[in-house]
């Protein structure tokens, strides 16, 4: 193959080489793609997630009525439905006033949870129906709906019938697990159930206006975990099943009073939260996945090397920001003494004092003045220590002249 031969192979594999390839590649396709598909992977991770803590929250509600939880009421208010009583639940005072249409043939049972109830809606809470039925009473609680009460600690255990109640003597013996209370105003006409000893009861009934107010401690006897355990089923049927019409009032944050303006959150529909949150990881993962790095990681060549005169002005400048004279002139002096020892013919373990008579002695000095230069001397200003600097290096000169003319 001749030369020019051989040249054009060249010129055609270089013009082959800088050809720009115009059909897009399966692999380029697929990386414009791939963000978009993490993206939704990475939604309907969050939307699974966030079903299932909403699911998990909503089953694990306590005395919750549609919760089938081991914490849940579900059967009791399922066997009342069966049974021909018509069990409305509400989470709000408002939806409780309007589900209740004949006050005398409705029961209200309410478990406030969070305390959420002020004393204002606890007093009209607690003339909505004939009976009211409030589990765990709080002290706002009692003191407005059944002021004759006081709380008396926790209970447990197994309690008997001990009272004229047809709902508690139809149980026999009823899961005392929960709260309980004493009557602190024998006045008052209140009939005391479930008792477990020095005056305590789990369950005391009150009258209030035109009907009554019962207050119940023993609330795990409604759970579904334990309705099936002792008497527990027929105590809460006989407690809640009493009316035609049942109330089961869970109060929630919607009964409590807004102080302010409302915030965005309350404003802006619901889905705008998850819609946002999507948004933002969306954003955090296009970022990681395009991102550019401002330029080439850069190799630095170990060791570094610094240079002696770089290390003096920077100890300088750290002296100087301190007002450290006295340790800068202190290394000044250090030198100055090592350097006129040598000079001197001394021994590097010789003591200043021999230092400051061998060059007294060279120069004809007095051995007060030297002494003060090379240790008394304390610099006040800048001035000073530029002072006593200058008179170091023109004593170190006048000893090398001296000794070596």
């Amino acid at each position: 193959m001749t030369d020019q031969q051989v040249i054009a192979a060249q010129a055609t594999a270089q013009q082959a080489t800088d050809t720009t390839v115009l059909t897009p590649r399966a692999r380029t396709v697929l990386r414009r793609w791939l963000f978009w598909v993490g993206a939704g992977v990475v939604a309907l991770v969050i939307g699974v997630l966030a079903f299932a803590f909403a699911g998990t929250a909503a089953a694990g509600g306590y005395l919750d009525p549609e919760s089938a939880a081991p914490q849940g009421s579900m059967a009791v208010a399922e066997v009342l439905r069966q049974q021909g009583v018509t069990v409305v639940v509400t989470t709000s005072l408002e939806e409780t006033q309007q589900a209740i249409q004949s006050p005398d043939a409705t029961t209200l049972f309410v478990y406030d949870t969070d305390q959420l109830l002020e004393a204002s809606q606890w007093r009209t809470v607690a003339g909505l129906t004939h009976r009211v039925i409030i589990a765990d009473a709080g002290f706002v609680t009692l003191r407005v709906a059944a002021p004759a009460l006081a709380q008396a600690g926790v209970v447990d255990g197994t309690l008997r019938a001990d009272c004229d109640l047809p709902v508690v003597q139809r149980a026999d013996t009823v899961s005392g697990s929960g709260s309980g209370f004493r009557v602190v105003d024998d006045a008052a006409a209140a009939t005391a159930c479930l008792g477990s000893g020095d005056g305590v009861f789990s369950l005391i009934e009150v009258p209030r206006g035109q009907g009554t107010v019962a207050i119940l401690g023993a609330t795990d006897a409604l759970t579904n975990e334990q309705v099936v355990d002792n008497g527990n089923a027929a105590f809460a049927l006989g407690l809640l099943g009493g009316d035609e019409t049942l109330v089961w009032y869970l109060p929630s944050f919607a009964d409590v009073e807004s102080t302010g303006p409302a915030t965005l959150g309350e404003l802006t529909p619901l889905w705008v939260t998850p819609a946002l949150s999507l948004l933002v990881i969306a954003v955090i993962a296009a970022a990681v996945w395009r991102g550019r790095r401002l330029g080439p990681l850069v190799i630095e060549n170990l060791p570094v090397t610094v240079r002696a005169s770089e290390t003096m002005q920077g100890r300088a400048r750290l002296y100087e920001r301190s007002n450290a004279r006295l340790r800068a002139l202190d290394a000044l002096r250090v030198g100055s003494v090592q350097r006129l020892a040598a000079t001197c013919g001394l021994s590097r373990l010789a003591s200043v004092d021999d230092v400051i008579g061998a060059v007294a002695a060279a120069t004809g000095g007095q051995v007060g003045a030297i002494r003060r230069l090379l240790v008394d001397d304390i610099p006040n200003t800048d001035r000073d220590l530029l002072a006593l600097s200058d008179a170091l290096l023109t004593l170190e000169r006048d000893v090398t002249r001296a000794l070596r003319p």
